[in-house]
């Protein structure tokens, strides 16, 4: 079965220097008919103005991975992390016991476009820790890149969850495919163009939900961008 979250049916949270799409419950935004996928809680899609961004703040309890469009997004957090994630990068960021961490356009003038996603973690408590890594657009065109999994296996980042996330780009007229083992289900998340997955139209902004599924075949009518995320139950 899949089910297609419209992004045109998204939450929405605009300040004037943030822009949020919420794909599943968020904030001030409550859909009980989503409030996430398995252990996939958030998914949130932010275009970030010049200068501006998250002053910090705390979390615990969740894995937090940030995906950059377009632009860079300045990191900083009380393990002492500062960094810079930019398109290609991956970053993940256990929260465990609690952190504190900023967030902030890297860019005095151009904005800055990335997804914010949230995984429930195995197990409560775990010791905060922060890890990127880089996979440049030329490794995963035409092809699904491992890019997190619990055992960080093919140089991916460790996710404490069961889960594996795969990006890919794709041109006009790709097509990959991924096979689900017995009772794992799968989210699709298109970023950009364009692509059907299981003969189903799913666009720009488009979550697709897969369950009981075996095989998950995405192709691209438009050059498109996707993630795709294997869930354990």
């Amino acid at each position: 079965m899949i089910t297609v979250r419209k992004g045109n049916e998204r939450g929405a949270s605009n300040f004037g220097w943030l822009d949020s799409k919420h794909t599943f419950s968020f904030g001030h935004y409550y859909d009980p008919r989503n409030m996430g996928f398995g252990k996939l809680r958030v998914i949130n899609e932010d275009i970030v103005e010049g200068g501006a961004g998250f002053g910090t703040h705390p979390h615990d309890n969740m894995e937090i991975i940030s995906y950059v469009l377009d632009g860079a997004l300045a990191h900083k957090d009380s393990l002492g992390t500062g960094s810079v994630i930019r398109p290609g990068d991956v970053q993940r960021m256990t929260a465990g016991t609690g952190i504190t961490h900023s967030e902030f356009n890297a860019s005095g003038d151009e904005h800055v476009h990335f997804l914010q996603i949230w995984v429930l973690p195995e197990e409560r408590g775990l010791k905060p820790s922060y890890e990127q890594k880089s996979f440049p657009v030329e490794t995963r065109k035409g092809r699904l890149q491992l890019v997190g999994a619990r055992d960080g296996r093919e140089g991916a980042l460790t996710i404490h969850q069961d889960l594996d996330l795969f990006v890919a780009n794709l041109e006009k007229g790709n097509e990959v495919s991924h096979t689900l083992r017995p009772r794992r289900k799968a989210w699709v998340q298109v970023t950009r163009g364009a692509v059907t997955v299981n003969g189903i139209a799913v666009a720009q902004g488009d979550g697709a939900a897969l369950t009981d599924e075996h095989d998950v075949r995405i192709a691209a009518n438009d050059n498109a961008e996707i993630l795709l995320f294997d869930l354990g139950a």
